[in-house]
């Protein structure tokens, strides 16, 4: 995946070095201008993927724009580059001395978290445009908010798949089938691998044990988690990882001759593109959970989303050369949620405003391009979060080829290799 976006993050480049000039190009006074904080890791590992994060942001302010803007005030973006979290109080800081009221970030759970707490405690919105680990709108701050699925979202949808679709497929009852978790020892890992054991706790399957690594390590040792495997014997295993200990993984689980009737990474890495081209005929038959990406099946959105998407699409591909990524499309969708939907309907564009006009949006599902509706939760332990997310499940069924295989509404093939011949 790396290599195949190096001529997208080329000609981003451009487009990310001009941080303070209006999104989508033109002039205007600042007087004319609304300004945006975006905050993202524009270097190192994950830089491409952040990229396009924020490039998805960018062409939905400049669709924004082009549509005359918000109240007649053009959209620009005041970026700052966040490589660690400790960087997040200063960065923010930084922001309101510019006299920001929102900010866009920050792609990694890593940098979320604290980026999050950082432009909240500063009196701005915190618009999170992809992190999933649930502690970025787990910390109780009513001005942090996040569009796209969470964790819970992505791990509860895999247990949920496990009861509902799995077990009529394998003819068991879900009471009878056993269950291991194993999870990489970070906040992301952790809010998707526990969502995952409620909602199989939930529909009577047993989860018989865990087994928790280090995902800093270069190649993690896995000798505890096969033993544990082989000694559970379980029916289905679910892993919690990022892309390359989940390649890793998937390769220790195969030569130690390991073998379960379904395998199911809880966490969106196990359906990128990068998974199946480093294990080739050892990915097909797992599944994976998932935000959607340019795969899913577009006929599920409502007609006004589907069009929305097709414009996207063609923006994208002019830019980029290349179709959109499950990263452009989350940003997309998460900053026009913001820029179409909430900010014309505050009373003021202070961050006071922005946050009630975000409580008050009613979108159902299907309203924007990746597949949710908006609905921002109100109280308790997930303040902000869109309760209307939309998550979906992958399978790979040949070599490099996946598809989504549920819900059905954004489905584009159908469950196969249930139980797995491998």
């Amino acid at each position: 995946m790396r290599a195949a976006r190096a001529l997208g993050v080329a000609l981003v480049v451009v487009v990310l070095a001009g941080c303070g000039s209006p999104a989508g190009g033109g002039g205007g006074s600042p007087a004319a201008e609304l300004r945006i904080g975006a905050m993202f890791p524009l270097g190192g590992s994950v830089a491409a993927d952040a990229r396009d994060e924020y490039l998805g942001a960018q062409l939905a302010a400049q669709m924004v724009n082009d549509g005359g803007g918000v109240a007649g005030r053009r959209i620009s973006f005041d970026l700052r580059d966040l490589e660690s979290g400790d960087q997040a109080v200063a960065l923010a800081a930084s922001l309101h001395h510019d006299g920001v009221a929102a900010v866009l970030g920050a792609y990694s759970s890593a940098l979320s978290i604290p980026a999050a707490a950082a432009v909240a405690r500063e009196g701005m919105v915190y618009w999170e445009t992809g992190a999933v680990a649930d502690q970025v709108t787990g910390q109780a701050q009513p001005l942090v908010f996040r569009v796209g699925a969470n964790g819970a979202n992505l791990g509860g949808n895999s247990g949920r798949f496990v009861v509902g679709q799995l077990a009529p497929l394998l003819q068991r009852a879900p009471a009878s089938l056993r269950a291991f978790l194993v999870t990489a020892d970070d906040a992301y890992a952790h809010s998707v691998a526990d969502a995952a054991r409620a909602s199989l706790g939930a529909g009577g399957v047993s989860v018989v044990g865990e087994s928790v690594y280090n995902p800093s390590l270069a190649v993690p040792d896995w000798s505890g988690a096969v033993a544990a495997i082989r000694a559970a014997s379980p029916d289905i295993l679910l892993l919690s990882s990022h892309i390359p200990d989940g390649i890793s993984f998937r390769r220790a689980f195969l030569s130690a001759g390991l073998h379960v009737d379904a395998f199911i990474g809880t966490t969106m890495a196990q359906c990128l593109p990068d998974f199946g081209d480093a294990l080739g005929a050892d990915a097909v038959g797992v599944f994976a959970s998932d935000r959607p990406d340019r795969s899913f099946n577009a006929a599920g959105l409502s007609a006004e989303a589907q069009a929305l998407y097709g414009r996207f699409s063609q923006v994208w591909q002019q830019r980029t050369g290349r179709a959109p990524s499950e990263e452009g499309i989350s940003g997309f969708s998460a900053a026009w949620a913001l820029f179409h939907s909430v900010l014309p309907a505050a009373r003021s564009l202070d961050a006071r405003g922005i946050a009630a006009a975000a409580r008050g949006v009613d979108l159902p599902e299907g309203s924007l391009p990746n597949g949710g509706g908006l609905r921002f939760q109100s109280s308790g332990d997930q303040l902000g979060q869109n309760l209307r997310a939309a998550a979906v499940i992958w399978q790979w069924q040949a070599v490099r080829h996946s598809v989504v295989v549920w819900p059905p509404a954004y489905a584009t093939g159908t469950i196969a290799m249930v139980p797995l011949p491998r």
